[in-house]
C-alpha cells in the first residue's frame, strides 16, 4: 500500500509579518468619531493659519453704531458691545487657542519627558528629588495652579503659556518615569550596558523610543484640556488681555446679554466644546492604534 507522501503540516511556522502602518491605519480610522475629530482639527488648523484672509472684518476694531447687532447678512454672528464682528473674533480666537495649546503642550511635554527619563533611568537620589518636586506641584489641581501662577505673573499669552506649562509638567514626568522604569529592565537595555554604552546614549537611543508611545497619546488628549484651561483663565479675566481675541473672554463678554444676544456666548462656547471633543476623540483613536496588544493583527 503506497504511503502518503504529502508534506506534513509545520506547526512552528512564523506568522506572516504584518505592516505596522496598515494596522495603525485600520485601527485609527475604524471609528467615525475619530475621523470627525481629525476633520475638526484639520479645519481649525486651516482657519488659524489663514485667519487674516478669512475674517470679513477687523476683529479688534469695532463701530459703536453697530453695537449688539443680531445676526444678519453683514454680520453672520452679530456684533459685540463694541461693535466688533463676532465671527471675525471667533476665527481669530482659533489662532489663539491653538497657539496656546500647541506651545504649552510641546514645552511641558519636552520638559516632562526629559525629567521623567532621567528620574526613571538614574534612580536613587535623583529620582527622589525630581519626583518629590512633581508631587508638590500635583498637590494643586492643574487649573488652580495655573490660576495662581497667572495671578502672580499677570495676563497675556506668554504668561498663560508659562502658567499652564508648569501646571501640566507633573503628569508627563510621572508617566515617563513609570515607562522608563519598566523599559530599563528589559534584556536589550542590560545588553547595551554590558557593551559599555553610556547613560545618555542608552536613554536617547533605546529607552526613549520604547517609552514614547503613551506620551503621544497623553499629549494629544492634553491639547483639549489645555485649550479648555486657557478659556477658563480668559473667562476669569486673568488670561489673554483685551483686545486679544480669546474664546473664554468672548464667553465672558457675551453672558451679560444671554437674553438678548445669546449667540455672543453660544458661538465661542460651541467652538470650545468642539475642539476639546475633537482632541479627545483623536487621542482615544491613537491610544487604540498604538496599543502593543494589537501588534501583529489586522
Amino acid at each position: 500500500m503506497a504511503q502518503d507522501m504529502s508534506p506534513s503540516t509545520t506547526f512552528g511556522e512564523d506568522r506572516p509579518r504584518v505592516s505596522e502602518w496598515r494596522r495603525f491605519q485600520r485601527v485609527f480610522l475604524q471609528r467615525g468619531l475619530v475621523i470627525f475629530g481629525l476633520a475638526v482639527i484639520v479645519l481649525l488648523v486651516f482657519v488659524a493659519i489663514f485667519a487674516n484672509i478669512l475674517v470679513p472684518y477687523n476683529p479688534y476694531i469695532g463701530d459703536m453704531n453697530e453695537s449688539l447687532q443680531q445676526p444678519n447678512r453683514h454680520h453672520l454672528l452679530g456684533t459685540d458691545i463694541q461693535g466688533r464682528d463676532t465671527l471675525s473674533r471667533l476665527l481669530f480666537g482659533t489662532r489663539t487657542a491653538l497657539l496656546v495649546g500647541f506651545v504649552t503642550v510641546g514645552s511641558a511635554a519636552a520638559v516632562g519627558i526629559l525629567l521623567g527619563t532621567i528620574a526613571g533611568y538614574m534612580g536613587g537620589i535623583i529620582n527622589l528629588i525630581i519626583m518629590r518636586i512633581m508631587d508638590a506641584l500635583m498637590g494643586f489641581p492643574m487649573l488652580v495652579l495655573a490660576i495662581l501662577i497667572s495671578a502672580v505673573l499677570g495676563g497675556g499669552i506668554q504668561n498663560v503659556i508659562i502658567a499652564l506649562s508648569v501646571g501640566t509638567i507633573p503628569g508627563y514626568t510621572r508617566l515617563m518615569c513609570g515607562m522608563t522604569l519598566s523599559v530599563k529592565e528589559n534584556d536589550y537595555i542590560m545588553a547595551e550596558r554590558a557593551m559599555g554604552s553610556g547613560n545618555f546614549r542608552t536613554m536617547l537611543r533605546h529607552v526613549l523610543p520604547n517609552a514614547i508611545q503613551p506620551m503621544i497619546v497623553l499629549v494629544t488628549m492634553m491639547l483639549g484640556s489645555v485649550i479648555l484651561a486657557e478659556a477658563g483663565l480668559s473667562f476669569l479675566g486673568i488670561g489673554i488681555k483685551p483686545p486679544g481675541a480669546a474664546w473664554g473672554s468672548m464667553v465672558t463678554d457675551g453672558y451679560r446679554y444671554m437674553l438678548t444676544n445669546p449667540v455672543l456666548s453660544f458661538a465661542p462656547g460651541i467652538a470650545i466644546m468642539l475642539v476639546v471633543f475633537a482632541f479627545n476623540m483623536v487621542g482615544d483613536g491613537l491610544r487604540d492604534a498604538l496599543d502593543p496588544r494589537l501588534r501583529g493583527t489586522l
